[in-house]
Formats: C-alpha cells, sequence, structure tokens
C-alpha cells in the first residue's frame, strides 16, 4: 500500500477469548490491506488472551500494541483502544471483536469508505462457518433481520427526535470511523450498556455521513444461538444491541 495513505488503526477489545482469538488475529493477518496498525485491548482477561496478543504481534506483518484495560465492559475497552491510537497519530479508525473473523478484503472496504468521505462505516455482519451450518447461519441472519427492523421501528429512533441521519444497523464488532469525528461525539461510552447503539445515535445526531458497506463484512460467532437458543438470542440482541459484550456466554 502506498506510504501517503491516513494512518489506519484497528482496535480489538477482548475479554476471556483465548479459545477465539488466534483466529481473529490470523484473519487480520491475512487481509489484503496489511497497512494498519493492531491495538489488541485486553479488558482484564485471566485466560491468557494477552498472552496470545503478544505472541501473535511477534509474527505480525503489521505493528501491534497490547493494552490492559482493568475497568470490565467493552465500552471502556474500545474508547481506551481509539483514543490510544488517536494519541499516537490515528485518523482512520476500525474495530472488530475478538471472537470474529473479518474477511480479507475488511481493512481495505473500511479504508475506502471512510477515504469517500464516511464519518461512520457500518460493515455487514455474518455467522461464522465454523460455528453452525446453514440453518444455523439462516437463524443468525434472520435475528440480525430482526434487530435492524426494531431499531428503524423504535419511537427513540425517529429523527424526530433530533437525528439528522436514518437509523441503519450497526454492528459494534464491524465498524469504521474517522478519529475526528470519534471525538466531536464525545467517543464510545464507557457507561452503560448497550454502548454501540448510544454511539451510533451521538454520530447520527451530529453528521448524515454514515454509510453501510457492503463489502466490509465480518463473521460474528453464533455461540449465542447454542447457549440461549433461538428466543433467548432474540431477546438478547433486541434488549442489549449488537456489539454488546458485557455478559456474552462463555
Amino acid at each position: 500500500m502506498s506510504d501517503t495513505l491516513a494512518p489506519l488503526w484497528v482496535v480489538v477489545p477482548a475479554h476471556q477469548e483465548a479459545a477465539r482469538i488466534t483466529g481473529t488475529l490470523d484473519a487480520l493477518a491475512a487481509q489484503t490491506d496489511t497497512a494498519f496498525t493492531l491495538v489488541v485491548v485486553d479488558n482484564a482477561s485471566t485466560d491468557g488472551t494477552a498472552g496470545l496478543a503478544h505472541e501473535f504481534a511477534r509474527r505480525a506483518p503489521f505493528p501491534v500494541h497490547v493494552l490492559h484495560e482493568p475497568d470490565k465492559g467493552v465500552g471502556c475497552a474500545v474508547d481506551t483502544g481509539f483514543r490510544y491510537a488517536i494519541a499516537h497519530g490515528a485518523t482512520l479508525l476500525a474495530r472488530t471483536d475478538a471472537d470474529c473473523l473479518p474477511h480479507p478484503g475488511w481493512t481495505a472496504a473500511a479504508r475506502t469508505a471512510l477515504h469517500r468521505g464516511a464519518g461512520l462505516v457500518c460493515g455487514r455482519i455474518e455467522a461464522r462457518r465454523d460455528e453452525h451450518g446453514p440453518l444455523g447461519r439462516a437463524a443468525f441472519r434472520a435475528l440480525v433481520a430482526l434487530a435492524a427492523l426494531f431499531g428503524r421501528l423504535r419511537p427513540a429512533h425517529h429523527r424526530r427526535h433530533g437525528y439528522l441521519a436514518p437509523y441503519r444497523m450497526h454492528a459494534g464488532n464491524n465498524m469504521a470511523v474517522t478519529a475526528g469525528l470519534y471525538e466531536a461525539v464525545g467517543g464510545m461510552p464507557r457507561r452503560p450498556s448497550p454502548t454501540d447503539r448510544t454511539f451510533l445515535n451521538r454520530v447520527r445526531r451530529h453528521t448524515t455521513a454514515i454509510v453501510h458497506a457492503r463489502d466490509m463484512v465480518v463473521e460474528n460467532s453464533t455461540r449465542r444461538l447454542r447457549a440461549y437458543g433461538l428466543a433467548g438470542t432474540a431477546r438478547w440482541y433486541l434488549d442489549k444491541g449488537p456489539g454488546h459484550h458485557g455478559e456474552d456466554p462463555r
């Protein structure tokens, strides 16, 4: 990639993800655009998550910073990672989670959308193919569609409440944002949950430059389907919103 590209930093919050984080890190190493810096934020893990991140840093094709955030909560971890990246020169930011698999073109798609003028980019989420078969993936797609519909219909999200842009499906584990916009809206709320929905609404009150990039794809873990079942997972998504993992099943 050209040295003239704006600095892109990728942030991965991780809490107790020793069983999955290596797959996420390997997927980032396989990106077609590796001209980025990675920040892994170990969020008070006790299972070796941080050690695996340090091990990956020794073989990664890009710089890797491993931070330790003792204050539990995805909002805390993400905000710490984003603000660290900005303080070290990041102008473009992207995030996925430590149980997700970004497709090879993920960082390239994020960079392209931001370079074209987007302030916030919402990517497309799919179910991990290594966790469920076709029926599980279909159920996941249905849950995502239901959550998106609920978000659009929810009265509190209507534009009459001062929003400049319509509601869009926003999964915190597949997003990109400019550093300027992140700081302008006050960043990711560290508390309370659901932090991703709150962040989206902060952005919607500030700008219309929100886009959905279908070529920015991340495969999500479907472990909630196994732990909660279809109905329980639907309740989890509708209550918490995609991207909240304060009480994820382990």
